[in-house]
């Protein structure tokens, strides 16, 4: 892929001329934390920030000193600039480990945005642009190269290494090294090789999804023990988490979408099916939506998972084979139409939207069958007794995400093991509160009515049962002659969805998938059924049928609704001088400015260079190249 290497709008890399400092030619002094230091001068004049965030400095200093590193951020966060800017710093080069193409060419692309020596080294170069890349690192020619665990883990390419000079080690995507994480990557485990045979070069594993047991599992198996630990927490609070019961999916997803249109998106689904049959229904309703799972033709998922990054306002109807890589700052919604299978999974998959941090959602809608199918897969896979636990606390963690009452996005974090924050103000049940009630009795008389009719009875029937209904298979099986038939009449046929569905995810009910979904009792219902054990239940909100599930109204196909019609229009013009330039390089829009640079254009106004360059991310590079163009557009309005 010869964009990897010569793309033809990216200058040479000159520090002199581009203002980024020269490059160390030995290992930097410490630096004073009240002074002037390279990093700073880097990330001014290269990344266009005036600070750091968080704890961003810390870790560059620390690396750039020649410190191991385990860090923890939540997407978005910048973890990248915590390896990028030390690989500019230091000597050498930095040895990126990434697992997926489509991540590691975003991330070459944007940095040869900035003015910045990186490439990538996968499958998808030919034999003569590999060559052309390792001659390059050979002769110190690049600060970041991108590379597979599969490739760096050959015998030629670490013999190579060895005939260079190494800036650091960055090995994203750490959580894959663990079998306790979401993403377990065999080829992961032989990383620790880096340490054996590079000992005097730092190492920083970045990773935005690990809890408790899968830091430790990181720090062991990657030998980072010595290593200090830079956790930044998990909150995405530019995030509104929403989740629904599941009534009807393809109305409910139409209405969610109702005043979204022109924003990107992704749709998870848990079938081949579901996902070309909703993407073909999107389409049929005016949404630019393309379907992506692992059964489609590799150049139609490769087309389609292109036009997603490089067009705007594309939906992405997809299993889970879509997103890990993907690194588009602009995903505006993740929906997920079927449960995922872990929090951990759910907080992963979710973290594609917003990484530019401006306000995104997450929108989950699930149900019974939902709740069925992940149990039947956890109790039905090949996995070790102990490994099946593991999943079946996993999938009770998610449940409960889905049921509480609480804030969920306290629920989100406490699953990671931070427990000190306030309520959010930004999610469903924050917005709506929800209620729960002794839900005890109501229980009982659902158990009872599975168990009285024989265990082999679906919700639905079981719940005409409750309601003294009047069917044909109610009389076929003489069940209108039961003790339970008529208890349940104060409970309306929604709210019994609702209870059962809990029920189930409480283990008191379960699903027989095998036996066409009929209910039979769990193994810990004795207690409740006793009066032994009391049940808390949610009591669902009633269904609205708005413009969309948040709140949310009005029709702006930009992440923020300015308010003024001159702002919305000139945010428009922007975002279209953007495209053109993309589209004549042939890059994802989003690597020449994000959405958060067109905003701040909108309410900043520059009206020369000099005030342009005052924007947040514009660095020396991208000042040159695009700042005239962008201030055209704008003093054109003025």
């Amino acid at each position: 892929m010869s964009d990897l290497l010569d793309h033809p709008a990216a200058p040479a890399f000159d520090p002199e001329s581009s203002g980024l400092p020269a490059k160390q030619t030995e290992t930097p002094a410490p630096f004073d934390p009240q002074g002037a230091s390279p990093d700073r001068e880097v990330l001014r004049s290269v990344f266009g920030f005036e600070s750091y965030r968080g704890e961003q400095g810390d870790i560059i200093r620390h690396v750039v000193e020649g410190g191991d590193a385990l860090v923890l951020m939540p997407t978005g966060g910048g973890k990248s600039l915590c390896y990028q800017i030390p690989a500019i710093v230091r000597p050498g080069a930095a040895i990126v480990v990434s697992p997926l193409i489509a991540l590691m060419r975003d991330q070459v692309e944007s940095l040869k945005q900035l003015g910045v020596r990186a490439a990538a080294l996968n499958s998808s170069l030919s034999f003569g642009e590999a060559t052309t890349v390792e001659r390059q690192l050979r002769a110190g020619q690049l600060d970041l190269v991108y590379v597979a665990p599969e490739r760096l883990l050959t015998d030629s390419f670490l013999a190579l290494l060895e005939d260079c000079e190494l800036a650091l080690f960055a090995i994203d995507e750490a959580h894959c090294v663990s079998q306790w994480g979401h993403d377990f990557r065999p080829e992961y485990l032989q990383l620790a090789i880096l340490h054996n045979r590079f000992p005097w070069v730092p190492r920083i594993a970045l990773t935005a999804t690990a809890d408790g047991p899968t830091r430790r599992d990181i720090l062991e198996r990657l030998e980072l023990g010595e290593g200090r630990s830079f956790v930044a927490g998990f909150d995405r609070p530019n995030i509104r988490y929403s989740v629904q019961p599941k009534t009807a999916p393809r109305n409910q997803l139409l209405r969610f979408l109702a005043d979204r249109k022109g924003q990107a998106g992704i749709v998870y689904c848990l079938s081949r099916n579901k996902v070309e049959e909703t993407a073909a229904k999107l389409a049929d309703e005016g949404y630019n939506a393309l379907p992506y799972h692992a059964g489609l033709d590799a150049q139609v998922r490769a087309a389609n998972q292109d036009r997603f990054i490089k067009e705007e306002g594309i939906v992405v109807v997809a299993t889970i084979a879509f997103g890990m890589g993907i690194d588009k700052p602009d995903v505006r919604f993740v929906v997920h139409l079927d449960l995922p299978k872990s929090m951990e999974a759910y907080y992963q998959e979710t973290g594609r939207a917003g990484r530019d941090g401006l306000p995104s959602e997450a929108w989950m809608i699930y149900g019974l069958q939902d709740v069925a199918k992940l149990r039947q897969m956890a109790e039905t896979s090949e996995a070790s007794e102990a490994q099946k636990r593991i999943e079946s606390r996993k999938l009770d963690a998610l449940l409960g995400f889905c049921e509480t009452t609480r804030c969920r996005r306290q629920v989100l974090l406490e699953y990671f093991g931070e427990s000190d924050m306030a309520a959010c103000g930004n999610c469903d049940t924050c917005l709506e509160p929800v209620s729960s009630f002794d839900g005890t009795e109501i229980a009982q008389k659902a158990l009872s009515c599975v168990y009285r009719t024989g265990q082999l009875f679906g919700a639905a029937h079981i719940i005409d049962v409750l309601l003294g209904g009047d069917t044909e298979r109610i009389r076929k099986f003489r069940h209108d002659e039961l003790s339970t038939y008529g208890i349940g009449k104060e409970v309306s046929r929604d709210e019994w969805r609702s209870v059962i569905r809990q029920l189930v995810s409480l283990g008191l009910l379960v699903v027989d998938m095998e036996g066409y979904g009929g209910l039979r009792l769990g193994n810990d219902c004795r207690e409740v059924l006793r009066g032994e054990r009391r049940i808390e239940l949610r009591r669902d909100p009633a269904a609205k049928r708005g413009a969309g599930s948040t709140g949310r109204s009005g029709k702006s196909k930009g992440p923020v609704d300015f308010g003024d019609p001159e702002q919305d229009a000139l945010f428009q013009a922007l975002r279209a001088k953007r495209m053109e330039l993309a589209k004549a390089q042939g890059v994802p829009p989003y690597v020449i400015f994000q959405d958060k640079q067109l905003v701040a254009m909108v309410l900043q106004q520059p009206a020369n260079l000099s005030e342009f360059a005052g924007l947040s991310g514009v660095g020396q590079a991208k000042l040159e190249r695009y700042g005239s163009a962008f201030l055209e557009v704008i003093t054109s309005r003025a």
